[in-house]
Parts: structure tokens; C-alpha cells; sequence
């Protein structure tokens, strides 16, 4: 199977490193020759600059799209159209310009997409989605994700001024490029019907984007929550909090682990001496590190790309996070809530 990879940056090299590691070695490189890391790893493989003449030479069965947001629609349509497989790096797009294009190249050429939402692969998120499923939290009545980084540490050897993340041109600012939680909760709690949202450029940092957000969910569920994201924490911290009638799950990204406390007592009775919750924890798989989540989410899109199965991320995910994202930057524009379903 014969690969195109379009973006060598962080991502885009990770991506690369997990295909040879699994096997597969026919790579083909697309390139702006713009990345800041070091190209000793990039050595022996064919390199090409134009996205047309790659298909065309190349005749790839499957690309990775992992250049700046703003520019992923550019190779992800005629990919599409090409008939190749397509591991979309989130989010999708920096708009919604073109993605009805995007939607009927993939009709076109027959291929399947594949959104880069890697937390799907932890087995502990995917543990909280499985107990709930379970009923082991009764009805879930709440959701909290809590996630802060520090921009200028990510990529050390680049400054986080001209970082994607950092550049509105690029399609950054915090919402749109810490999107995960907004696909994940969907993916363990359901759809989301409406939302709220405040962001701002709070901090000294010298980006031309927001650097915090603070978003208020409504899911079709009943249940409510919210979302805390920004750029400047230090140390950084990503966990959430989802609590029901019967317990409560709380997830720490630092270590993996996953806590439940279940209470064996009817919700909204009284007791002078409550039983003490019943606690469970479930950890990662011994060993278990952060480009886990990387390789497994590799090893199902080569098996998408080879037919074998269907994406559990799919085009229609992606352009949900994204209408969840903007559906923010809509709110904290009219000061209103904002309504997704219905």
C-alpha cells in the first residue's frame, strides 16, 4: 500500500514514524520545505511539491493530510476525488467553505475519511464510555472537561508566534485547535444540543487568536456542561468530571487513570451515616504512552484504507466538532446561546 503524506511538521512526522513502524514503508513525502525540524528522518524518500503531480506520478492509495488547518481542504478534495483513503488531521477546516466539496469528492472517488481525533483510541476514555453505556452513573446529570497547555512549550524548537496554533491565517486559536474534548464528550455523552461560549485573548501571549474559551453545553441527553480550554497554564492539566444519579467519573490525562464512585443508596435519600461509595479505578495497559493513542489510530486507517473496516471517526464526526467550535466563536460574537439540534 502506497502512502502520501502532505505536511511534515510535528504531526505529520509522527504519522510517518507510526507507518514505518508498523510495516509500512512506500511513503511519499509532500512538502512546502517549510517545517522547522530537522530533516535526517526524511532521507531515501521521494519527495514531491505539487499535490497533482503526486497523485498522478504516485497513484497513492491513501494520504495524510497533517498541514496547517487552513490549508487542509486543499489536498484532502483532490485526494478525495483521487479515490484515496484520507486521514484528516483535526479540525477539518478553518471554515465551512468547501466542505460541501469535500463531502462530494469523497462520493466521487469512493474513499473513505478518517478524522485525526486520537483520544478515541485511549482505552480509558473509551472505558467512561462503556460504563455509562452500563449504566454504572445512573443518569448523567453533568460534564466538565478542563484542559490547559502552554503554547510557547509545545514545540520548543520553533517560536510559538509563528506556530499554526498561535496565527488566525492558520486556522488557530484554542478552540478550534484543542477540539478535542468537544468530539469526545459527544462520542461518550451523545449529541450536543446547544452551546454558550466566552473567548478571549486574555494573556500576554503574542497570538493573534483567542488563548482561552470557557464553553457551556446542552446536550440532547438533558445533561449539562462545559468545556475550559486556553493556552497559558502552567504546569499544564487536561481531566474531566462527568457525575449521575448513581456516581461519579473523573479522568485524569496525566496518568491515564480512570476513578468511579458508585453509591449503593437510592439518589435523593437520607441517611445519618451514608455508605461510604463503592470506588473503582482502571488504568491504561502497563507501559502505556501518549503515541499509543497515535499508533492505534494508524493501524485502523491502514484497515480503512484497505477496506477492511469502516472509520470510527468519520467526515460526518469531524464536521461536528467543527460546527461545535464555531457554534463558539458564533456565541461569544452575538452573545447568545447558540442551538445545534432542532
Amino acid at each position: 500500500m502506497k502512502f502520501l503524506i502532505a505536511g511534515l511538521g510535528s504531526i505529520g512526522r509522527r504519522h510517518m514514524r507510526n507507518l514505518i513502524l508498523l510495516g509500512e514503508k512506500d511513503i511519499i513525502l509532500l512538502r512546502s520545505h517549510r517545517a522547522t525540524l530537522s530533516d535526517d528522518e526524511l532521507v531515501g524518500y521521494p519527495v514531491e511539491v505539487e499535490l497533482t503531480e503526486a497523485l498522478k506520478k504516485h497513484k497513492p492509495d491513501a494520504v495524510i493530510v497533517a498541514n496547517p488547518t487552513a490549508l487542509h481542504l486543499d489536498i484532502a478534495i483532490p485526494a478525495a476525488e483521487a479515490g484515496c483513503a484520507i486521514l484528516l488531521e483535526k479540525p477539518i477546516s478553518h471554515s465551512f467553505e468547501r466542505l460541501d466539496a469535500l463531502q462530494q469528492a469523497v462520493q466521487k472517488g469512493g474513499g473513505k475519511i478518517l478524522v485525526g481525533f486520537q483520544f478515541r483510541y485511549h482505552p480509558t476514555i473509551n472505558k467512561t464510555r462503556e460504563l455509562i453505556q452500563m449504566g454504572a452513573l445512573g443518569k448523567v446529570l453533568t460534564a466538565h472537561v478542563h484542559w490547559g497547555e502552554y503554547l510557547p512549550n509545545w514545540h520548543p524548537w520553533e517560536d510559538y508566534r509563528q506556530s499554526y496554533a498561535a496565527r488566525a491565517d492558520l486556522g488557530g486559536g484554542v478552540v478550534v485547535t484543542l477540539t478535542h474534548p468537544l468530539d469526545y464528550l459527544r462520542f461518550i455523552l451523545g449529541n450536543v444540543d446547544s452551546l454558550w461560549s466566552f473567548n478571549e485573548h486574555l494573556s500576554p501571549l503574542e497570538v493573534d487568536v483567542e488563548d482561552v474559551a470557557e464553553i457551556g453545553l446542552k446536550f440532547c441527553s438533558g445533561a449539562v456542561g462545559g468545556v475550559h480550554l486556553n493556552y497559558f497554564q502552567r504546569p499544564p492539566v487536561h481531566r474531566f468530571e462527568i457525575v449521575g444519579t448513581n456516581g461519579t467519573l473523573r479522568w485524569d490525562n496525566a496518568d491515564g487513570i480512570l476513578h468511579l464512585y458508585k453509591f449503593s443508596a437510592p439518589f435523593g435519600s437520607y441517611s445519618d451515616l451514608p455508605p461510604a461509595p463503592v470506588y473503582e479505578s482502571f488504568s491504561p495497559p502497563e507501559g502505556f504512552e501518549r503515541n499509543q493513542l497515535f499508533i492505534a489510530q494508524t493501524k485502523h486507517f491502514v484497515e480503512v484504507a484497505r477496506g477492511e473496516t469502516q472509520p470510527i471517526c468519520d467526515l460526518a464526526d469531524g464536521v461536528s466538532a467543527l460546527q461545535m467550535a464555531f457554534a463558539a466563536y458564533e456565541s461569544q460574537k452575538t452573545e447568545k446561546l447558540i442551538r445545534l439540534n432542532g
